[in-house]
Protein backbone atom coordinates (compact mmCIF):
# COMPACT_ATOMS: atom_id res chain seq x y z
CA UNK A 1 0.00 0.00 0.00
CA UNK A 2 0.85 3.26 -1.09
CA UNK A 3 1.90 5.94 2.05
CA UNK A 4 -0.23 8.60 1.98
CA UNK A 5 1.12 12.03 2.90
CA UNK A 6 -1.47 14.43 2.36
CA UNK A 7 -4.60 12.18 3.32
CA UNK A 8 -7.97 14.47 2.01
CA UNK A 9 -10.27 13.38 4.11
CA UNK A 10 -11.79 16.14 6.36
CA UNK A 11 -9.98 18.92 4.39
CA UNK A 12 -11.23 22.08 2.51
CA UNK A 13 -10.57 21.50 -1.21
CA UNK A 14 -11.27 23.70 -3.66
CA UNK A 15 -12.01 22.25 -6.91
CA UNK A 16 -11.62 25.03 -9.83
CA UNK A 17 -13.46 24.06 -12.62
CA UNK A 18 -16.23 22.24 -11.05
CA UNK A 19 -18.56 22.72 -13.46
CA UNK A 20 -16.52 20.79 -16.16
CA UNK A 21 -16.25 17.32 -17.18
CA UNK A 22 -13.00 16.63 -14.78
CA UNK A 23 -14.36 18.63 -12.32
CA UNK A 24 -17.12 17.53 -11.84
CA UNK A 25 -15.73 14.01 -11.33
CA UNK A 26 -13.43 14.89 -8.93
CA UNK A 27 -16.05 16.80 -6.56
CA UNK A 28 -18.19 13.51 -6.49
CA UNK A 29 -15.17 11.76 -5.55
CA UNK A 30 -13.99 13.82 -2.80
CA UNK A 31 -17.42 14.14 -1.18
CA UNK A 32 -17.70 10.65 -0.92
CA UNK A 33 -14.40 10.61 0.96
CA UNK A 34 -15.65 13.20 3.55
CA UNK A 35 -13.60 16.21 2.30
CA UNK A 36 -15.75 19.71 2.34
CA UNK A 37 -16.08 20.75 -1.56
CA UNK A 38 -15.59 24.56 -2.05
CA UNK A 39 -16.41 25.96 -5.17
CA UNK A 40 -15.66 29.64 -7.02
CA UNK A 41 -19.43 30.98 -7.54
CA UNK A 42 -20.05 31.81 -11.36
CA UNK A 43 -20.94 34.46 -11.94
CA UNK A 44 -19.08 36.02 -9.33
CA UNK A 45 -15.39 34.77 -9.28
CA UNK A 46 -13.99 34.69 -13.10
CA UNK A 47 -10.89 32.65 -12.34
CA UNK A 48 -9.39 34.71 -15.58
CA UNK A 49 -8.61 37.78 -13.06
CA UNK A 50 -6.53 37.88 -10.52
CA UNK A 51 -7.76 39.98 -7.86
CA UNK A 52 -11.37 38.13 -7.86
CA UNK A 53 -9.41 35.01 -7.30
CA UNK A 54 -7.29 36.18 -4.46
CA UNK A 55 -10.11 37.71 -3.09
CA UNK A 56 -11.64 34.69 -2.90
CA UNK A 57 -9.09 31.71 -1.45
CA UNK A 58 -8.13 34.77 0.78
CA UNK A 59 -11.52 34.64 2.43
CA UNK A 60 -12.28 30.82 1.75
CA UNK A 61 -9.01 29.20 2.82
CA UNK A 62 -8.62 26.17 1.53
CA UNK A 63 -6.32 23.12 2.24
CA UNK A 64 -5.98 21.91 -1.27
CA UNK A 65 -6.96 22.69 -4.67
CA UNK A 66 -7.56 21.01 -7.92
CA UNK A 67 -7.07 23.14 -11.11
CA UNK A 68 -9.20 21.63 -13.18
CA UNK A 69 -10.68 24.72 -15.11
CA UNK A 70 -9.38 25.06 -18.58
CA UNK A 71 -11.02 26.49 -22.11
CA UNK A 72 -10.81 23.01 -23.84
CA UNK A 73 -11.91 21.87 -27.40
CA UNK A 74 -11.37 19.69 -30.58
CA UNK A 75 -9.14 20.51 -33.45
CA UNK A 76 -11.40 22.78 -34.88
CA UNK A 77 -12.22 24.92 -31.79
CA UNK A 78 -8.53 24.92 -31.32
CA UNK A 79 -7.55 25.78 -34.81
CA UNK A 80 -10.71 28.85 -35.02
CA UNK A 81 -10.42 30.22 -31.54
CA UNK A 82 -6.04 29.98 -30.92
CA UNK A 83 -6.39 33.45 -28.74
CA UNK A 84 -8.83 32.10 -26.20
CA UNK A 85 -6.93 28.95 -25.98
CA UNK A 86 -3.51 30.48 -25.02
CA UNK A 87 -5.04 33.53 -23.41
CA UNK A 88 -7.42 31.88 -21.25
CA UNK A 89 -5.96 28.91 -19.85
CA UNK A 90 -2.75 30.81 -19.46
CA UNK A 91 -4.75 33.15 -17.41
CA UNK A 92 -6.99 30.76 -14.88
CA UNK A 93 -3.14 29.18 -14.32
CA UNK A 94 -1.61 32.17 -13.32
CA UNK A 95 -4.82 33.58 -11.53
CA UNK A 96 -5.25 30.10 -9.19
CA UNK A 97 -1.91 29.15 -8.77
CA UNK A 98 -0.51 32.64 -7.55
CA UNK A 99 -4.32 33.22 -5.10
CA UNK A 100 -3.07 29.25 -3.76
CA UNK A 101 0.48 30.56 -2.55
CA UNK A 102 -0.83 33.73 -1.45
CA UNK A 103 -4.21 32.12 0.51
CA UNK A 104 -1.40 29.95 1.98
CA UNK A 105 -2.61 26.62 0.35
CA UNK A 106 -1.08 23.06 1.65
CA UNK A 107 -0.88 21.44 -1.70
CA UNK A 108 -2.00 21.94 -5.08
CA UNK A 109 -2.84 19.54 -8.22
CA UNK A 110 -2.73 21.06 -11.88
CA UNK A 111 -4.28 19.33 -14.81
CA UNK A 112 -2.80 19.18 -17.95
CA UNK A 113 -3.10 17.18 -21.24
CA UNK A 114 -1.13 14.60 -23.05
CA UNK A 115 -0.92 17.20 -26.04
CA UNK A 116 2.37 18.86 -24.07
CA UNK A 117 4.39 16.41 -25.63
CA UNK A 118 6.07 16.44 -29.05
CA UNK A 119 4.34 15.18 -32.42
CA UNK A 120 7.05 13.20 -32.77
CA UNK A 121 7.46 11.60 -29.58
CA UNK A 122 8.63 8.01 -28.98
CA UNK A 123 5.50 5.98 -28.18
CA UNK A 124 4.53 4.90 -25.89
CA UNK A 125 5.13 8.59 -24.08
CA UNK A 126 7.49 8.73 -21.20
CA UNK A 127 7.58 11.75 -18.98
CA UNK A 128 11.03 12.66 -19.96
CA UNK A 129 9.97 13.54 -23.72
CA UNK A 130 8.46 17.09 -22.28
CA UNK A 131 10.26 19.78 -24.62
CA UNK A 132 12.21 17.23 -26.59
CA UNK A 133 10.60 18.44 -30.21
CA UNK A 134 7.74 20.40 -32.03
CA UNK A 135 4.18 20.54 -30.84
CA UNK A 136 1.11 19.20 -32.76
CA UNK A 137 -0.04 22.27 -34.70
CA UNK A 138 -3.42 21.43 -34.60
CA UNK A 139 -3.66 22.38 -30.70
CA UNK A 140 -0.19 24.00 -29.97
CA UNK A 141 -2.07 26.96 -28.38
CA UNK A 142 -3.55 24.98 -25.71
CA UNK A 143 -0.48 22.61 -25.71
CA UNK A 144 2.19 25.82 -24.76
CA UNK A 145 -0.52 27.14 -22.02
CA UNK A 146 -0.81 23.48 -20.43
CA UNK A 147 2.98 23.43 -20.79
CA UNK A 148 3.32 27.19 -18.97
CA UNK A 149 1.26 25.60 -16.24
CA UNK A 150 3.45 22.61 -15.49
CA UNK A 151 6.58 25.26 -15.50
CA UNK A 152 4.35 27.45 -13.50
CA UNK A 153 4.03 24.92 -10.52
CA UNK A 154 7.82 24.29 -10.93
CA UNK A 155 8.94 27.43 -10.65
CA UNK A 156 6.76 28.06 -7.65
CA UNK A 157 7.80 24.91 -5.62
CA UNK A 158 11.67 26.02 -6.52
CA UNK A 159 10.99 29.41 -5.02
CA UNK A 160 8.37 29.27 -3.02
CA UNK A 161 8.84 25.67 -1.49
CA UNK A 162 5.10 25.24 -2.20
CA UNK A 163 3.86 21.76 -2.74
CA UNK A 164 2.10 22.30 -6.20
CA UNK A 165 2.36 19.19 -9.04
CA UNK A 166 1.27 17.80 -12.11
CA UNK A 167 -1.22 15.32 -13.44
CA UNK A 168 -0.95 14.29 -17.35
CA UNK A 169 -4.38 12.63 -18.39
CA UNK A 170 -4.39 11.10 -21.83
CA UNK A 171 -7.78 11.98 -23.78
CA UNK A 172 -10.98 11.89 -21.81
CA UNK A 173 -14.26 10.90 -22.16
CA UNK A 174 -17.20 10.20 -19.79
CA UNK A 175 -20.74 11.91 -18.19
CA UNK A 176 -20.46 15.40 -18.33
CA UNK A 177 -18.41 15.78 -21.50
CA UNK A 178 -19.01 18.63 -24.10
CA UNK A 179 -21.25 17.34 -26.97
CA UNK A 180 -21.13 20.51 -29.09
CA UNK A 181 -20.56 19.72 -32.93
CA UNK A 182 -18.92 22.73 -33.28
CA UNK A 183 -16.30 22.04 -30.52
CA UNK A 184 -16.44 18.22 -28.87
CA UNK A 185 -13.55 16.17 -28.93
CA UNK A 186 -13.82 12.94 -30.92
CA UNK A 187 -15.62 10.48 -28.51
CA UNK A 188 -18.64 13.02 -27.92
CA UNK A 189 -18.79 14.19 -31.55
CA UNK A 190 -19.09 10.77 -33.06
CA UNK A 191 -21.84 9.69 -30.02
CA UNK A 192 -23.77 12.87 -30.81
CA UNK A 193 -23.64 12.45 -34.90
CA UNK A 194 -24.72 8.75 -34.87
CA UNK A 195 -27.34 9.16 -32.18
CA UNK A 196 -28.63 11.75 -34.50
CA UNK A 197 -28.40 9.70 -37.53
CA UNK A 198 -30.06 6.47 -35.47
CA UNK A 199 -33.01 8.87 -34.31
CA UNK A 200 -33.67 9.52 -37.94
CA UNK A 201 -32.35 6.97 -40.01
CA UNK A 202 -29.42 8.20 -41.57
CA UNK A 203 -27.49 6.01 -43.60
CA UNK A 204 -24.07 7.44 -42.91
CA UNK A 205 -21.93 9.50 -40.61
CA UNK A 206 -18.89 11.32 -41.78
CA UNK A 207 -15.70 11.21 -39.45
CA UNK A 208 -12.90 13.40 -39.69
CA UNK A 209 -9.55 12.32 -40.96
CA UNK A 210 -8.45 8.91 -42.60
CA UNK A 211 -8.98 7.17 -39.54
CA UNK A 212 -5.51 5.41 -39.22
CA UNK A 213 -4.18 7.31 -36.27
CA UNK A 214 -3.92 5.80 -32.68
CA UNK A 215 -5.29 7.58 -29.70
CA UNK A 216 -5.82 6.36 -25.95
CA UNK A 217 -8.82 7.44 -23.91
CA UNK A 218 -9.65 7.10 -19.96
CA UNK A 219 -12.96 7.52 -18.50
CA UNK A 220 -13.41 10.90 -16.56
CA UNK A 221 -14.36 8.87 -13.36
CA UNK A 222 -10.80 6.59 -13.53
CA UNK A 223 -9.35 10.15 -13.90
CA UNK A 224 -10.30 11.67 -10.50
CA UNK A 225 -9.39 8.84 -9.01
CA UNK A 226 -5.91 8.83 -9.86
CA UNK A 227 -6.08 12.60 -9.33
CA UNK A 228 -6.99 12.26 -5.40
CA UNK A 229 -4.68 9.11 -5.50
CA UNK A 230 -2.07 11.43 -6.70
CA UNK A 231 -2.27 14.50 -4.50
CA UNK A 232 -2.47 12.35 -1.90
CA UNK A 233 0.51 10.13 -2.50
CA UNK A 234 3.32 12.19 -4.71
CA UNK A 235 4.99 15.39 -3.92
CA UNK A 236 7.74 15.49 -7.07
CA UNK A 237 8.40 17.67 -8.97
CA UNK A 238 8.06 16.26 -12.95
CA UNK A 239 4.56 15.87 -14.52
CA UNK A 240 3.30 12.52 -13.98
CA UNK A 241 1.14 10.83 -17.11
CA UNK A 242 -2.10 9.23 -16.40
CA UNK A 243 -4.07 6.59 -18.97
CA UNK A 244 -4.38 3.33 -19.50
CA UNK A 245 -1.11 2.52 -21.45
CA UNK A 246 -3.69 0.91 -24.24
CA UNK A 247 -4.68 2.67 -27.53
CA UNK A 248 -6.84 2.17 -31.02
CA UNK A 249 -7.61 3.42 -34.39
CA UNK A 250 -9.94 6.28 -34.84
CA UNK A 251 -11.71 3.89 -37.22
CA UNK A 252 -11.89 0.93 -34.05
CA UNK A 253 -12.91 3.30 -32.03
CA UNK A 254 -15.86 4.94 -34.89
CA UNK A 255 -17.27 0.84 -34.79
CA UNK A 256 -17.06 0.81 -31.12
CA UNK A 257 -19.14 3.87 -31.13
CA UNK A 258 -21.09 2.90 -33.45
CA UNK A 259 -21.80 -0.77 -31.53
CA UNK A 260 -22.57 0.94 -28.54
CA UNK A 261 -25.15 3.74 -30.10
CA UNK A 262 -27.22 1.60 -32.12
CA UNK A 263 -25.89 3.26 -35.40
CA UNK A 264 -26.20 0.72 -38.25
CA UNK A 265 -25.69 2.89 -41.20
CA UNK A 266 -21.84 3.82 -43.26
CA UNK A 267 -19.06 5.52 -42.05
CA UNK A 268 -17.35 7.42 -44.26
CA UNK A 269 -14.06 9.02 -44.08
CA UNK A 270 -13.51 12.68 -44.53
CA UNK A 271 -9.69 13.03 -45.53
CA UNK A 272 -9.88 16.54 -46.29
CA UNK A 273 -9.69 17.14 -42.40
CA UNK A 274 -6.36 16.72 -40.50
CA UNK A 275 -5.60 13.40 -38.77
CA UNK A 276 -3.46 15.17 -35.87
CA UNK A 277 -0.75 12.86 -34.40
CA UNK A 278 -0.92 9.93 -36.04
CA UNK A 279 -0.25 7.97 -32.70
CA UNK A 280 -0.42 9.17 -29.33
CA UNK A 281 -0.07 6.55 -26.22
CA UNK A 282 0.88 7.25 -22.44
CA UNK A 283 3.63 5.81 -21.02
CA UNK A 284 1.88 5.16 -17.57
CA UNK A 285 4.59 3.04 -15.33
CA UNK A 286 5.31 5.92 -13.20
CA UNK A 287 1.73 6.09 -12.11
CA UNK A 288 1.28 2.46 -11.74
CA UNK A 289 4.74 2.29 -9.14
CA UNK A 290 2.70 4.93 -7.35
CA UNK A 291 0.08 2.23 -6.91
CA UNK A 292 -2.48 3.23 -9.26
CA UNK A 293 -4.62 1.80 -12.60
CA UNK A 294 -7.55 2.46 -14.98
CA UNK A 295 -10.24 0.21 -14.11
CA UNK A 296 -12.77 1.08 -16.59
CA UNK A 297 -12.47 -1.04 -19.88
CA UNK A 298 -13.38 1.44 -23.22
CA UNK A 299 -16.69 -0.19 -24.16
CA UNK A 300 -17.76 -0.52 -20.74
CA UNK A 301 -17.12 3.28 -20.77
CA UNK A 302 -18.95 4.44 -23.99
CA UNK A 303 -21.67 2.60 -23.01
CA UNK A 304 -22.00 4.78 -20.03
CA UNK A 305 -21.25 7.71 -21.72
CA UNK A 306 -24.04 7.16 -24.20
CA UNK A 307 -26.58 6.22 -21.33
CA UNK A 308 -25.97 9.82 -20.14
CA UNK A 309 -25.78 11.54 -23.37
CA UNK A 310 -29.27 10.37 -23.79
CA UNK A 311 -30.47 10.97 -20.59
CA UNK A 312 -29.00 14.50 -20.92
CA UNK A 313 -31.01 14.75 -24.28
CA UNK A 314 -34.61 13.67 -23.01
CA UNK A 315 -34.23 16.04 -20.18
CA UNK A 316 -33.30 18.91 -22.47
CA UNK A 317 -36.58 18.23 -24.39
CA UNK A 318 -38.72 17.87 -21.17
CA UNK A 319 -37.72 21.29 -20.11
CA UNK A 320 -38.31 23.03 -23.41
CA UNK A 321 -41.89 21.40 -23.60
CA UNK A 322 -42.44 22.85 -20.38
CA UNK A 323 -40.86 26.07 -21.45
CA UNK A 324 -43.80 26.31 -24.01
Amino acid sequence: MTERDFPLAGKRVFVAGHLGMVGSAITRVLRQRGCAVLTAPRPGVDLRRQEEVERWMRAERPDAVFLAAARVGGIWANHTRPAEFIYDNLAIQSAVIEGARRAGVGKLLFLGSSCIYPKLATQPIAEGELLTGPLEPTNEWYAVAKIAGIKLCQAYRRQYGCNYISLMPTNLYGPGDNFNLQSAHVIPALMHKMHKAKVSDGAEVVVWGSGAPRREFLHVDDLADAALHLMEVYSGEEQINVGTGRDLTIAELAQMIGEVTGFRGRLAYDRSKPDGTLRKCLDVTRMARLGWRAKIDLRSGLADTYRWFVGAEDALRMRAAGGR
